[in-house]
Formats: structure tokens, sequence, C-alpha cells
């Protein structure tokens, strides 16, 4: 059996040396496997205007009193992943670089080194799924394809979290790691629940999402709130596909990345987001996509949009290069800046 397992191991390291696929596996037996994947994404980013230079748009940002002109180049984005797998059992870990450069990152002066940081960790067993990774709120197919991160995540459901998850067919339940974002942190005693059914077929998918968090305040006091969205992609022409989410209630940190928050001094904000984007093939290898995103809150009255378009050209299945150009406003600041992007893409 030893003798096997080299002889299985040697046979797919040669594959891994010579074969490229988005993941590459190694089969050490009919029921183990070791997967490696993820990308090396470089970005070329110009922004004009008076919400201050990120990486990446997400739902807040710095607004500025004059126009700045920011161009900077960054691959934080790449990411890679392994996945172990016996049998039912599964165990995921991803890392990505976008860790905190303030706890011994470099700088743009010398280095301009990234540290890492957990994405996802998680095992999986048959139904059961424990650990960290995309919180059972999130669809990621819904999400926009662009070359900024994620897309108008100002309107998106986007977090990851630690979470213990059950899936029954095409419902799914949770218990979520808590956190009163605008409120008390570190005396959430109650877990987040969130149900969702997922719909699926040939047409696309859809899923319905609903989460009941049980927040505290700085008073304090404490408070319910429930929110609730529904998102998916639909298949239109050809390879075609348009892609939608909307969300509303009492959802909080869960939805826009800091676009609103779960608690607004003793106040539970309410969020309404949409988020629409299209995306068509012009050719096998040549596509678009158009976005928008807005989120709205009723008790801070953020204002909050993202729109692009833009452009991905696969030069072979693993290597793409994309442009894109966008805004990204915040109208109760009465700022916004427009961005273009160049981007390159080599997905392992």
């Amino acid at each position: 059996m030893f003798i096997k397992k080299k002889l299985l191991l040697a046979t797919g390291l040669l594959a891994l040396a010579s074969t490229a696929n988005a993941a590459y596996e190694i089969k050490l037996d009919n029921d183990d496997s070791i997967t490696f994947g993820g990308y090396i994404k470089a970005d070329a980013r110009y922004i004009d205007g008076t919400v201050g230079a990120t990486d990446y748009w997400y739902g807040g940002g710095s607004a500025l009193d004059e126009s700045i002109s920011n161009f900077g180049i960054a691959v934080n984005e790449s990411r890679i992943n392994t996945k172990y797998k016996h049998g039912d059992l599964t165990g995921f870990i991803e890392m990505d670089f976008y860790g905190d450069a303030v706890k011994g990152g470099g700088n743009e002066i010398i280095s301009n080194s990234s540290n890492p940081r957990i994405r996802h960790a998680f095992i999986k067993y048959k139904n059961l799924l424990i650990g960290e990774t995309w919180s059972t709120f999130v669809n990621t197919s819904a999400l926009a394809e662009a070359a900024d991160f994620g897309g108008p995540l100002v309107a998106a459901a986007f977090i990851r979290q630690g979470q213990v998850r059950y899936t029954m067919g095409n419902f799914q339940v949770s218990v979520e790691n808590p956190e009163s974002y605008g409120g008390v942190s570190g005396n959430d005693s109650m877990p987040d629940i969130v149900g969702r059914y997922n719909m699926k077929g040939d047409w696309g998918n859809v899923a319905i999402a609903v989460v009941a968090k049980q927040l505290q305040t700085v008073g304090g006091n404490e408070e319910s709130a429930v929110g609730y969205g529904i998102s998916g992609r639909i298949n239109t022409f050809g390879k075609d596909d348009f892609r939608f989410q909307f969300h509303g209630g009492e959802v909080g940190r869960y939805v826009g990345v800091t676009a609103s928050k779960d608690l607004i001094g003793e106040e539970v904000e309410e969020t309404t987001s949409i988020s629409v984007a299209y995306r068509h093939f012009w050719s096998e290898g040549l596509r678009s996509t158009a976005f928008y995103g807005n989120t709205t809150t009723d008790v801070a009255d953020y204002d909050r949009t993202h729109w692009g378009v833009n452009l991905f050209k696969n030069v072979t299945k693993q290597l793409s290069f994309g442009v894109e150009v966008g805004n990204f406003e915040m109208a109760d600041k009465n700022v916004d800046s427009d961005y273009l992007q160049f981007s390159a893409k080599y997905v392992l």
C-alpha cells in the first residue's frame, strides 16, 4: 500500500507539472486526493475624483475636499488554495494578500509586500459544514464579473465568517458568528441564524435568504434584527447571463461591505440595496459585463452607488486580460470618483 501511494503521488506530481487546468489534482488513491488552485492577478488602476483612492471600491471610502488623481499597481487579489478530500470528508483552505499591512506588511517605498489572510478554512462532511467560508446568506453566482474586486460590492451580500451549516436538499440553515456593527463589539452572546432556499436548473439559479440577529447597542440594550434577500443568475441568450441581488430589511453588515451598519446609535438600521449585471459574450474568448449597484439606508441616510463596464479577453484557457471603466459615488457626502483599471489574470 505504501509503494502504491508513492507511485500514485509521483504520477500526480507529473500531471501537476505537465497539465494546465483550473486546479491541479493529485490522486493518492480511489478515496484520497489533494487539489491545488488559485490565481495570480495584477491590477493597474487610475482614479480621479473626490473619493480617496483604494485598491477596490467597497461600500465606504474617504470623502475628500478636493479632487485628486492616483495611479497604482497591485497584486493583492492573487490567491492560493488547497483542498483535501477523503471520501465524504473534505477540508479546504484559501488565502489572498489583503491582510493588515500595518502589522508587518511592506510599503510603497521599498518592498510593496503584503500580508496573507485566510479567506476560507472549513471542514465538510456529507451535508455538514464547519469553519469559515461565505455566509449562507451569500449567493456568489450573483456577483458580477469585474476587474474591480467583486464588482458593485456596495450593494452585494458579501461576507465570510465562522459558521456551522447543514444542507437538506435545496434548503440550508446555519448558525454564524455574530457582530453588532455600530454597537458594542464583544458582547454578542447569540449566534446569527441564516436560512436559505435554492432553486436551480438549466435556466440558472435563484436563492432566497433570511438572516436573524440579536444586536447589542452602545447603550447596553438588545435589539432584534431580521433581513432578507433574493439573488440569482439567469441564463439568457447563448452564453450570456443576467445577475441580480435585492436585499432589504435589517441586513446590516451582511450587505454592502460597510455601506450600512447594523446599528446607528440605539436604532437598528434598515437597508435597501439592488445590484444588477449583464454579461455578454462577443465571441468564445471575448466578453463584457455592465453592472450597477446602489444601497440606501433609512437611519444614517447613506446613498452609495457603483457602476462599471468592462471587456475581458482570454488569450489562453488560463490567461486573460481586462479593462474596466466606472464610477463610485457617495451621494450622502456629495463625492464621487471615476476609475480606469487594467487587469491580467492567470488561473492556476
